[in-house]
């Protein structure tokens, strides 16, 4: 583990700091190894000055989580609203974007898995998760709709929920398997996977995107 040298800092970068320092500990310990200790060692501060930023070390990790889940739906959206193309390369470029690094990455998968199991028994990391679900999910349904008024297909909004909650599920499960044991797939094999899955679902053609 290495500390980082003091420096001036604004306070929104000294939060940061402290964030990223909460999520190198989680990634590398687990949350048990994440004590108010460690991150002040890794973040080359005092455990005072994180109680400056942070009253409780439950609301570090809450804005820990909070951050990887924005981080996560950052990165699909980037591809999701790339200016200059057609609505469903836009879909298929979200797809691409769930299933290739950045987002596959096994430090993201640790962080992930962390967290998640105190989803269940943390209220606020419950009501997290909840929001950063609903704004991914909210995300593909925008993406739904733009890509079915491009072929002039008229899909109402309740069957462009279901199609979406369908998709974040098989896009999860390729995420996670590729995040896991990404070794055992070949090249691009879980983009086909996924381009294929998604097509079938919305019986749109996303086979041949190239992105």
């Amino acid at each position: 583990m290495s500390r980082k040298p003091f420096r001036r800092a604004s306070d929104a970068e000294r939060r940061a700091d402290l964030i990223e320092a909460m999520l190198d500990c989680i990634a590398e310990g687990g949350i048990q190894n994440a004590t108010v200790r460690e991150v002040a060692e890794r973040a080359g501060v005092s455990g005072g000055l994180i109680r400056h930023y942070f009253e409780t070390k439950e609301q570090l990790l809450h804005a820990a989580y909070r951050q990887t889940m924005a981080a996560m739906t950052e990165i699909s959206a980037e591809a999701g609203m790339a200016d200059g193309k057609s609505a469903r390369d836009k879909l298929a470029g979200f797809v691409a974007a769930c299933l290739m690094p950045p987002m596959i990455d096994a430090r993201r998968l640790s962080l992930w898995a962390a967290f998640i199991a105190m989803a269940r028994i943390d209220p606020a990391m419950g009501a997290i998760h909840r929001e950063s679900y609903l704004e991914y999910r909210a995300l593909i349904e925008r993406l739904l709709t733009g890509a079915f008024h491009e072929v002039g297909r008229n899909v109402d909004g309740v069957e462009i929920r279901r199609l979406a909650i369908e998709i974040n599920a098989v896009l999860d499960g390729l995420w996670l398997e590729g995040s896991l044991a990404g070794d055992i797939f070949e090249d691009r094999e879980l983009l086909k996977a996924g381009l294929h899955s998604v097509g079938s679902i919305t019986g749109l053609r996303l086979d041949d995107f190239e992105g």
